[in-house]
């Protein structure tokens, strides 16, 4: 079998802490016949993914290289501390890294900020992932900022978060090969931009419904009745303004008095 009598399918890579159900939901309901495969991944292996041809999008954390990438942005996350649940911070609503900067931080190799500095006291190593992080925090050993949906993914009955007000941010895009933009990527995008389904391919087929709404034919329909009707439509246009009265004596007095009714009476 040729790969182009292959079924198509659509495979949307995406990092921990990205939700595709909605946007997954809306593709099976538009285009059942071409199956949509999730493939989640780290966040620094979305890069590779895309240029090895097995994805052929995702959803990844800024930034990306533009060079090669195309990106949609999508939404910025709000940071928070991860604290456990009996930590001082749980008193307060929000956090700043000025508070930080006595507490032991873990800076995992994952981590999805690019720091300058890292604020607090490094801890005594580099956990491998947010998660082993995570567990980290959990034993009491020091605290970790992570963008929100990863607090929450990662969530433990014995842990909590606060917002962290000055931190940085990371923020989700819709990304793909620049030069790979398939018809599936271009129908993903307008599931992503909110198209409905008639406008998802673009503005010329959004104005094909409009066309259909500016046919004339009724109102030629009513005006065809009144121009041939009965005896009455002519009298009222006779009977009418003056200015129109004058019109048809002028015409009937260019012919004499008495032309106009033998004519009309033979």
């Amino acid at each position: 079998m040729t790969g182009s009598e292959e079924t198509p399918s659509f495979r949307l890579a995406y990092v921990p802490g990205v939700t595709p159900a909605k946007w997954a939901r809306i593709w099976n309901e538009r285009l059942p016949d071409i199956p949509l495969t999730l493939l989640q991944v780290p966040a620094a292996e979305t890069d590779g993914l895309l240029r090895a041809g097995d994805a052929d999008a995702a959803f990844v954390r800024l930034p990306v290289d533009r060079t090669y990438f195309s990106a949609i942005p999508l939404y910025t996350e709000t940071t928070v501390v991860v604290v456990p649940k009996d930590h001082l911070f749980t008193a307060a609503e929000e956090v700043t890294l000025a508070d930080l900067a006595e507490e032991v931080l873990f800076h995992p190799l994952d981590d999805v900020f690019d720091w300058d500095a890292p604020p607090g006291e490094p801890a005594f190593e580099r956990p491998a992932t947010t998660e082993d992080a995570i567990e980290l925090v959990a034993a009491n050993v020091g605290l970790l900022v992570v963008p929100q949906s990863l607090a929450r993914l990662y969530h433990r009955k014995d842990l909590t978060y606060r917002t962290l007000t000055d931190g940085p941010r990371s923020s989700i895009a819709l990304s793909w090969p620049e030069d790979a933009t398939t018809d599936q990527v271009e129908d993903f995008i307008g599931i992503v931009r909110g198209r409905t389904v008639n406008s998802t391919r673009g503005r010329a087929t959004e104005s094909e419904p409009k066309q259909e709404r500016k046919r004339p034919e009724p109102s030629r329909q009513k005006s065809g009745k009144s121009s041939g009707g009965a005896k009455s439509g002519g009298a009222r246009s006779s009977g009418g303004a003056k200015s129109s009265g004058r019109g048809a004596r002028g015409r009937t007095g260019t012919s004499g008095k008495g032309s106009g009714k033998p004519r009309r009476r033979s």
